[in-house]
């Protein structure tokens, strides 16, 4: 059987993909961002859009593109979401 991934499992594989690639400190672009969220450039969009209005990402606007980073607010929610994630395994439970 196929396991698809909730709206939350897909928004906390965002978060962290903002977290983890952004080494350089300059944001991480759209294509990476759809690489590892692994959906389709329209729902990025979406996506993204929610997230920069809900404070969970930061926009960065340069010459010809976008870049975003998790602020403070998305990294709370990352850690919130992963402990989440961790008790309910402990019950053999599947976000």
């Amino acid at each position: 059987m196929v396991q698809y991934r909730t709206q939350t499992k897909i928004i906390a594989d965002i978060l962290a993909t903002a977290r983890d690639m952004n080494t350089a400190g300059d944001g991480v672009g759209i294509t990476l961002l759809l690489r590892r969220g692994n959906v389709s450039y329209t729902r990025m969009s979406k996506l993204i859009s929610d997230l920069v209005g809900a404070g969970l990402l930061v926009e960065l606007n340069l010459e010809k593109n976008s870049k975003y980073k998790i602020s403070d607010k998305g990294l709370s929610f990352l850690r919130a979401y992963n402990q989440f994630e961790d008790f309910a395994q402990s019950f053999g439970l599947r976000l």
